[in-house]
């Protein structure tokens, strides 16, 4: 273990909207010049990069290391109801040390958006306590609670806090964190910070709270700041304890700011040795369709796609039939082998339902429309082999990734068939997924300008 290693396991990347303005990619370039072997994601209250994050590591051959910084309510994460200047929520780091930890932090992470969304998505202790299992806590920055207590000059309340998360974390799984980033309020906190960890044996550990890339970045982090705060430059007040320290420091930079308390880099090692989790990635997921008694879900889909095919053929000529049964029969064969029947019968499923229930249902596009059985099936209303489309857009035998259909509701009716699917497959089954804006030329001018 090199004196001069160092893992950043405070980090907040681009999926931390517009706060974090670290772009993975240049992150990973970075890390390599320093010769890093691991580094850990903590994004705001949100994984939303963790899947990216961890593809770039793994390629990189840098240890991913998945976290992400909760917001704790100081009470019940339901209470909404607080007096001017009482604490809303604090920070805390959380690491998954294994897969089981990472199960319970994806669960914590849910539940602070799902039940405890006050401002910013809350975890309670009492949550913590049930979702323990597998985690590293961190004490986090500034607002993190033990430094809160210290700020207001309550050790005593300092000292409550810290035993409190590592009765729940377990002994070894909580540090004091420390930083080194020219706040004058940060070094009243790491000073008593290093006399609770003697006093308590509660061991430190320095971060830098990374949240942009490079040293002069912060300029431009400032003003990503008064984006999301919807303020100016000039508006101080706003930008409580802003730093220009809050870049991805080399190991050399963070030994040398921490000299006088080595074991704080030492324990970054520590932990980056601590967790080891595993993606698997490329494997599909889906409800189980109930198909009627005597059936398969492959012969069931054959069955219906025969049924609808014989159909749609009484308005094409006789001579072009047989056209549309050999490619039929092509299609089944792939879908069949890359086990999608039970995909394709979950989509027609719904779509009937919304047929069904008079819910406007779009023509079909993208990809999907170049396949037959989707057009047999009525999950799309264009005849693929009369405008010459081709299946193996949709879905082809070399095909690694799951193939989807672009499906369009009527907008006032949508949410019938997303309560259709929920109430069928289960809560537990179905998600929206989210989309990310981009803050591109155009509108990072208007913004600035603003």
């Amino acid at each position: 273990m090199s004196t001069k290693e160092f893992v950043h396991l405070h980090l907040h990347s681009q999926y931390s909207l517009l706060d974090g303005a670290i772009q993975l990619n240049k992150l990973f370039d970075k890390l390599n010049r320093f010769g890093s072997k691991s580094v850990a994601i903590t994004d705001h209250g949100t994984m939303f990069g963790v899947i990216d994050f961890y593809k770039k590591a793994m390629s990189n051959n840098i240890k991913p290391i998945i976290g992400c910084e909760v917001y704790v309510a100081p009470d019940d994460r339901r209470n909404r109801n607080y007096e001017k200047g009482e604490d809303k929520n604090y920070h805390l780091i959380l690491l998954a040390k294994n897969n089981k930890g990472l199960n319970n932090l994806q669960k914590l992470v849910s539940y602070a958006q799902l039940e405890g969304f006050y401002y910013k998505p809350r975890i309670d202790k009492e949550l913590l306590s049930q979702y323990s299992e597998g985690l590293i806590g961190l004490s986090a920055c500034l607002a993190g609670e033990p430094p809160r207590y210290i700020l207001r000059d309550d050790i005593n309340g300092a000292i409550k806090a810290a035993k409190e998360y590592e009765d729940i974390l377990g002994k070894g799984n909580y540090f004091l964190e420390i930083q080194k980033n020219g706040i004058p309020e940060q070094r009243k906190v790491n000073e008593e910070l290093i006399r609770l960890s003697k006093k308590l044996n509660i061991p430190l550990v320095a971060t830098n709270d990374c949240h942009y890339l490079d040293k002069g970045d912060h300029i431009a982090h400032q003003i990503l700041m008064c984006i999301q705060m919807q303020t100016t430059i000039s508006n101080k007040d706003k930008l409580e304890f802003h730093s220009d320290e809050l870049y991805v420091k080399s190991p050399q930079e963070m030994w040398e700011d921490f000299t006088e308390v080595p074991e704080a880099c030492i324990n970054t090692l520590k932990i980056a040795e601590m967790c080891n989790i595993s993606i698997d990635l490329g494997k599909t997921h889906l409800p189980q369709y109930t198909v009627p008694e005597g059936f398969t879900v492959d012969t069931y889909l054959e069955h219906l796609a025969r049924e609808g095919l014989h159909k749609k053929l009484t308005k094409v000529p006789l001579s072009e039939h047989k056209k549309y049964i050999e490619r039929l029969d092509y299609e089944l064969k792939i879908i069949i082998d890359k086990n999608y029947a039970g995909y394709y019968l979950i989509v027609w499923d719904f779509i009937n339902y919304a047929r069904r229930n008079d819910v406007p249902v779009g023509p079909g596009r993208g990809s999907g429309a170049g396949s037959l059985v989707a057009y047999a099936l009525g999950i799309t209303d264009i005849d693929p082999i009369k405008f010459n489309l081709l299946f193996e857009r949709f879905l082809n035998p070399e095909r690694k990734s799951m193939p989807d259909f672009d499906i369009d509701f009527c907008k006032n009716k949508r949410d019938e068939v997303i309560k259709y699917v929920i109430n069928k497959y289960g809560q537990d089954k179905v998600a929206q997924i989210v989309t990310f804006g981009q803050l591109l030329a155009r509108g990072v001018i208007r913004d600035v300008g603003r």
